[in-house]
């Protein structure tokens, strides 16, 4: 069984608020990285950083509509860049959320920025995707030196990685 079908990640909801974390990236990998929220202002350093794909994990109801999906997928797009919406609601990650990012992330033609309120949604879809490449130590090592902590799922990563 694939992950797709593992949806048992769960944490506390932090409040949201709309002030703007300052874009900040971190590779998790050669071909995918993590950032805060960016803006209509980021676009182009993102391209002159070599990415091809940005994954948008928001849901719009998070940010105000200068930062919405529309507002984003307009930029990225016009400035020559894929743009994916798959947003991830904190606690409810679905089967159809992993399976969106993973076609992302194959069908990318270079690499891929994927973005949320913090960068750990992010984080966590992709460690869910590639647990069963890394390993739990890896996907969590590559997380922790990124700056997020997921020793608290090692659980269930390893439940994804042994296929359970």
């Amino acid at each position: 069984m694939g992950p797709a079908a593992h949806t048992a990640i769960v944490w506390t909801r932090v409040p949201q608020t709309h002030n703007h974390i300052a874009m900040d990236i971190k590779r998790l990998s050669p071909d995918y990285a993590v950032t805060p929220q960016v803006t209509p202002a980021d676009v182009a350093a993102i391209r002159d950083a070599g990415f091809a794909t940005v994954i948008c994990n928001r849901p719009d109801g998070e940010i105000p509509p200068d930062l919405q999906a529309a507002s984003m997928r307009r930029e990225v797009e016009q400035a020559g860049l894929a743009f994916v919406l798959n947003p991830v609601i904190p606690g409810r990650f679905t089967g159809e959320n992993l399976a969106i990012q993973q076609e992302a992330m194959a069908t990318a033609t270079g690499p891929v920025l994927a973005y949320c309120a913090s960068g750990n949604r992010s984080a966590l879809v992709w460690s869910m995707l590639k647990v069963q490449d890394l390993g739990v130590d890896g996907v969590l090592a590559a997380t922790r030196a990124a700056g997020y902590d997921h020793s608290p799922f090692r659980a269930q990563f390893k439940a994804i990685a042994e296929g359970a």
